[in-house]
């Protein structure tokens, strides 16, 4: 969804740059959203809906008293995007602490990521204090069970995979075997290259057998608007009770497939946003569009560090005092556990389409890493003093971490560049919130 990211930061922009919001301009504005979702894969006749209810709002409603037409243009597309993917309505999962067990049933079509997917739901359920198992029901797939045992364990989740080749036989087992250690079972099916009356049969006999609490369908967003298609064939099978998309992240049909899916009904709970376990997230289609128009998503923020900092750790504001090479490495390692830079900081409202979001992102895990251990060849006077950091002190801290001089100037850069956004922020040309708000970006950007 980059692509589609880019062109919609592109078009907020232009409105905001804008001399005068007149006709001319939403026709522009028109023809750039109608451009940008007929990239994304969104089905023609949604994309000409959108359109004209974007021009006939931006040119016969009058803006509420004091508020700029320019930002009422903006509220308009927010407004009609979001209605595009859903409505304002976000699907909860059902999971319930007062149950002996919650059943959690994966569908879906073979290559669709169901296996991977388990593992990131796992994850996420985990960080929410449920003890979770894996269930293995594909017989078919070589090495299904194997993969699934791998992902258990790097998730750190019990498994259970039955050695049958009857997939109801499978699910039913592991539900039994698990059921007394854990407060969540999830169930990876089989899949199928394609919909086929023996898939559809055998997953109604396994939700008959195992009465799940949740059926989610999995679908990758590389298949755009077919993903509709394959919705409403499954929920015929098994009705679903929600739908995640993986490899929103690559998809050049993100848009698409997300419209397609909620033309259906079936609700879409969660998005994969990357390889790695933690990269898996409630849908939300507000803070979706918001992020997707470079508005920020704070919910989401919030929610992100809360994950990873106690409610009771000390507060330092950086934004107030003077930030050093010691901040910025208590906050690599923070960003480290939170997941890639550039998917932290597009919740940051005022980074997420600006000069800063793109220098900042192009600090990269590989960096992350050789940063702090240049850093750890500092003496604690020169963390907290940069700019002694002379020639010779250069020399000696790039022989004594094994990196180049040119590595410790690339850190020295990267440091002032932070810096100099806490100095935009003091001065507000991003701005300076306070309460909690404030206290979860400076938890991101320096404590």
């Amino acid at each position: 969804m980059l692509g589609l990211g880019d062109r919609f930061s592109g078009i907020v922009e232009k409105i905001k740059g804008a001399p005068v919001i007149d006709e001319e301009l939403v026709e522009e504005v028109v023809r750039d959203v109608q451009r940008a979702l007929l990239e994304a894969d969104v089905d023609v006749e949604l994309v000409m809906k959108i359109s004209e209810n974007i021009r006939r709002r931006a040119l016969e409603e009058e803006p509420p008293a004091g508020v700029p037409k320019r930002d009422y243009l903006l509220r308009i597309v927010y407004e009609e995007l979001v209605d595009l993917l859903g409505g304002e309505k976000t699907e909860r999962l059902d999971v319930d602490p007062s149950r002996d067990l919650n059943v959690i049933m994966l569908v879906g079509l073979y290559g669709m990521g169901k296996t991977t997917t388990a593992g990131k739901l796992a994850r996420y359920l985990q960080r929410k204090g449920y003890k979770v198992g894996l269930v293995g029901a594909d017989p078919y797939r070589p090495a299904a069970g194997d993969q699934l045992r791998q992902i258990a364990e790097e998730v750190g989740a019990p498994v259970h995979v039955e050695d049958s080749d009857d997939a109801v036989e499978m699910a039913k087992a592991g539900v039994d075997a698990l059921k007394d250690d854990v407060d969540v079972v999830i169930i990876d099916t089989a899949g199928r290259d394609r919909l086929s009356d023996d898939l559809m049969e055998e997953l109604r006999e396994i939700a008959k057998e195992v009465e799940p609490h949740e059926v989610l369908l999995v679908i990758d967003a590389t298949v755009g608007q077919k993903a509709g298609d394959h919705a409403e064939a499954f929920h015929e099978a098994t009705p679903l009770t929600g739908v995640v998309l993986t490899k929103l992240d690559t998809a050049a049909k993100g848009g698409g497939a997300l419209s397609a899916v909620a033309r259906t009904g079936a609700p879409i709970k969660f998005v994969g946003t990357g390889e790695r376990m933690d990269d898996l997230e409630e849908f939300n289609p507000k803070s979706f569009v918001a992020r997707l128009l470079g508005i920020g998503d704070i919910d989401e923020l919030l929610k992100r560090t809360e994950e990873m900092i106690g409610e009771e750790e000390e507060e330092k504001d950086v934004l107030e005092g003077e930030f050093t090479l010691k901040d910025l490495y208590e906050q690599l390692e923070l960003i480290n556990q939170m997941g890639p830079i550039d998917k932290i900081l597009q919740y940051v409202p005022g980074l997420g389409a600006g000069r800063s979001m793109k220098e900042l992102s192009s600090i990269t895990e590989e960096r992350l890493k050789k940063f702090k251990v240049i850093m750890d060849s500092m003496t604690e006077k020169e963390l907290e003093n940069p700019e002694i950091l002379n020639r010779s002190r250069i020399r000696r801290i790039a022989i004594g971490s094994g990196t180049s001089e040119e590595d410790v100037m690339e850190l020295l850069n990267h440091y002032k560049m932070m810096k100099n956004v806490i100095k935009d922020i003091q001065s507000g040309r991003i701005p300076r919130v306070g309460g909690e708000l404030g206290r979860v970006i400076r938890n991101v950007l320096g404590r």
